[in-house]
């Protein structure tokens, strides 16, 4: 079975073409004769590279349109609508990445225009953040500006941004590995992508940290990355992980030191609770793992009751509305917990809304609101009708991965429908995308004794592995 996405060949954009040397870093020279040197060298670099057809130098650039981001148009959708709750700034110091990222979306998507305008943004912003006018944080930009020209058959304008990126590369010394600004905003944008790129994303996180160990913003990200890996394990790895994290956490990152080997710093919690109320508003805030943080080692009723405070300061903003539904969900799915009327009503009224603010983006949300609908007997038609719908479109395959395994579970706990239960978890698993959906299904398909159909799957399931 295929891992969704990949890796490309690592090809430094800044030393994939011989480089010349025999002038310092600074650009200052020695003698005459190595002045000589260094212009002969770089006129053999710059006739080498005129050799070379247009395509198979941007085809080794290091950029968004290189790095196996192709996407089916609701997953593009998705990924906006989380860009754009981002905001501009709480989400300052990843602006320029920010901004690249939107830029190629918008370009998938087919709004070029607007993808345009993103890039010339993130240019601007690596200059401000950085506060110089050149850099290596530029190359990724200048790879996607040369992407944009040549699909839209400017190709002056993209040998103008390749020739950009050759400046830099006389800039810098020759690398045995990628540029360290170009791994972490590969590992920022794969984290951002594709949870099925996870592992990729912390290779190069790790691998940027190692070489500038002093950037906090790379090390909170990381952790961040660590620890959502670790809720979506289902392998045994957790305590791998949170070993990582607990090594990045130098960073100055909060939230992932308040628990950690048995120690609960609730007073921290609550300290950090109240200077997120005081921020602008934003994904980038730390106010979800704070949910996640109260949720797990003091009370749902806490979590509920910080998404509820801030929603009162911010009550138009939609990323709060998320995180309020978020809560309420968690709520009613408790253990051992009765959801009373009102409390479901109060949840379905959330999710609805829900589907109303991120309407190109609402497939786990009506996934959501169905499941809800089934828990309460006024509802459960409603729950039906969208089950329906939602077989009747044409969803993309990590789409369907994730319906057919929750339906599957709706089906045996719901409609007490085991046989079409089994099926629904089967077609789960024959999708060739390795997530936590597939790993699921198949767990609770070894769980069933005694059916042929089922053990005869697993048997097959095993040969293709091997």
């Amino acid at each position: 079975m295929n891992q969704t996405g990949g890796d490309p060949d690592d090809l430094n954009p800044l030393t994939s073409l011989e480089t010349w040397s025999g002038c310092d870093v600074g650009g200052s020279c020695g003698d005459l004769s190595d002045v000589h040197s260094c212009r002969v060298r770089g006129d053999e670099m710059s006739a080498a590279q005129s050799e070379i057809p247009l395509e198979g130098r941007l085809g080794a650039l290091q950029c968004h349109f290189t790095w196996d981001l192709e996407s089916g148009r609701n997953k593009l959708l998705r990924i906006r609508d989380k860009l754009q709750d981002i905001g501009t700034e709480d989400g300052r110091k990843w602006l320029g990445h920010i901004y690249n990222l939107q830029g190629f979306v918008h370009f998938q998507l087919g709004s070029i225009e607007e993808a345009r305008s993103f890039f010339s943004r993130a240019e601007e912003a690596f200059r401000q953040m950085r506060g110089a006018e050149e850099g290596p944080w530029l190359v990724v930009t200048y790879g996607n500006q040369a992407w944009l020209h040549h699909h839209q058959g400017e190709q002056a304008e993209s040998r103008a941004c390749l020739s950009k990126i050759d400046g830099l590369m006389t800039e810098d010394p020759s690398q045995d590995e990628l540029h360290p600004e170009i791994c972490a905003e590969k590992a920022w944008t794969l984290m951002k992508f594709s949870r099925e790129q996870m592992l990729l994303a912390d290779d190069y996180f790790q691998r940027a940290i190692r070489m500038q160990p002093d950037v906090v913003e790379w090390q909170t990200s990381h952790v961040i990355l660590l620890v959502n890996m670790s809720k979506r394990s289902e392998t045994g790895v957790e305590e791998d992980i949170m070993e990582k994290a607990e090594k990045s956490q130098g960073a100055g990152s909060r939230e992932p030191q308040l628990a950690k080997k048995g120690q609960i710093d609730q007073s921290g919690a609550r300290e950090l609770a109240t200077k997120v109320l005081e921020q602008p508003v934003s994904s980038y805030s730390v106010i979800k793992p704070l949910l996640w943080f109260y949720r797990t080692f003091t009370s749902i009723d806490e979590a509920v009751a910080l998404a509820e405070e801030a929603l009162k300061l911010h009550p138009d903003e939609r990323y709060l509305k998320r995180c309020a539904a978020l809560c309420y969900r968690w709520k009613i799915w408790e253990k051992e917990s009765r959801s009373s009327p009102t409390l479901i009503e109060k949840v379905i009224r959330a999710h609805e809304e829900l589907i109303s603010l991120y309407p190109h983006s609402s497939f786990t949300k009506r996934i959501n609101l169905a499941n809800i609908y089934a828990k309460s007997e006024k509802t459960k038609a409603k729950s039906e009708k969208i089950y329906k719908e939602l077989l009747t479109e044409d969803l993309e395959p990590a789409e369907q991965q994730i319906f057919f395994n929750i339906y599957a579970k709706y089906l045996y706990f719901n409609q007490q429908q085991l046989k079409k239960s089994i099926q629904y978890h089967m077609k789960a698993v024959e999708i060739p995308i390795k997530s936590y959906y597939q790993e699921n299904s198949i767990k609770l398909l070894e769980k069933i004794r005694y059916n042929q159909e089922v053990d005869r799957f697993l048997s097959r399931l095993k040969e293709s592995q091997k």
